[in-house]
């Protein structure tokens, strides 16, 4: 994007996508498997083990474990995007956006970090485009 107000824009015309974004926080009382697990049990009506089981298999497929019962203070800023990812990802959206991964990631060498953490997760997307500005274009690999 050239500017802040056209990834604005951009993000306004795609809202059928799950957004991963500084602006879209954890439930701070929540742990990250019942972060994740939240969304099949409400949005399909799964029964709480069953939505914790879809949680606990995503934290495995991303080799994630051991964030399972952490709260969101108790979290360093990978381990909060990858619960971010993971919450997106568990209702299989068709799209989910990364929105500044920059801004997600501050302490992390984040271009290999996200291409590490997209290929383990492979199976469990459908498509993940990742918003930023146009200077920051080279940091990405096409997939």
């Amino acid at each position: 994007m050239e500017d802040d107000a056209q990834r604005r824009d951009f993000i306004d015309q795609n809202g059928d996508v799950a957004l991963i974004s500084p602006d879209m926080p954890l439930r701070a009382n929540l742990a990250v498997l019942e972060n994740i697990g939240v969304i099949p049990q409400f949005c399909q009506n799964l029964g709480y083990r069953d939505s914790m089981d879809v949680a606990w298999n995503l934290l495995l497929a991303a080799d994630y474990t051991d964030i399972a019962y952490k709260r969101d203070p108790d979290l360093s800023q990978a381990e909060r995007f990858v619960a971010k990812l993971l919450r997106a990802a568990v209702s299989a959206p068709p799209i989910i956006l990364i929105d500044r991964p920059g801004m997600l990631l501050p302490d992390v060498h984040y271009p290999p970090f996200i291409d590490d953490l997209l290929g383990r997760m492979a199976s469990h997307l459908n498509d993940c485009w990742i918003v930023d500005y146009r200077w920051n274009e080279p940091l990405y690999a096409p997939r």
